[in-house]
């Protein structure tokens, strides 16, 4: 086994009153497409980490694992777009403004029936983000934010080259 050694199945309630960054965790991946149906996750072209740009529609698909005692709580999450060094991109908007790339949102996991304590809860997500245009030859991270907290694991990069010209 690699990584942590703390089976998702024994994280005693008592650590999971609090969501921090530490107490649940996620899975990010970069695809074509994805969406979430009968609460599992649908990818299509995923694990990418080079694209052209302008790029074409894609997705970020995410499973976060939530705490046994975080079940029917509100969670606020930002996913947002930065630069290598940290910037925020934007893009223009309908009336030529600049726009941030970002995406927020809220869910609540509902706990089953019968789930012993302790379990962590999956909650799947489908991020689709239409087409962006952004500098060829750059790196780009989104950096994900779950109740005003982030986690270095929680980073998705990827790099832009120039499209060929056809």
């Amino acid at each position: 086994m690699f990584g942590d050694q703390t089976e998702p199945s024994r994280i005693p309630p008592s650590e999971t009153s609090r969501l921090t960054a530490d107490s649940f965790r996620v899975t990010m991946i970069l695809c074509d497409h994805a969406q979430v149906a009968d609460g599992k996750l649908f990818i299509s072209g995923g694990g990418w980490s080079v694209t052209g740009t302008p790029t074409a529609p894609s997705a970020i698909a995410m499973l976060l694992q939530i705490p046994w005692g975080q079940a029917n709580r509100k969670i606020n999450f930002t996913l947002r777009l930065e630069t290598a060094d940290g910037e925020q991109v934007n893009q223009l908007g309908p009336a030529g403004a600049p726009v941030p790339v970002v995406v927020r949102g809220e869910l609540e996991v509902g706990r089953p029936a019968g789930l012993p304590e302790g379990s962590l809860l999956d909650a799947p997500l489908a991020l689709n983000i239409p087409r962006l245009i952004l500098e060829p030859g750059n790196r780009y991270v989104w950096v994900l934010e779950v109740n005003n907290e982030s986690h270095l694991d929680w980073r998705l990069p990827f790099f832009t080259r120039a499209m060929k010209e056809g």
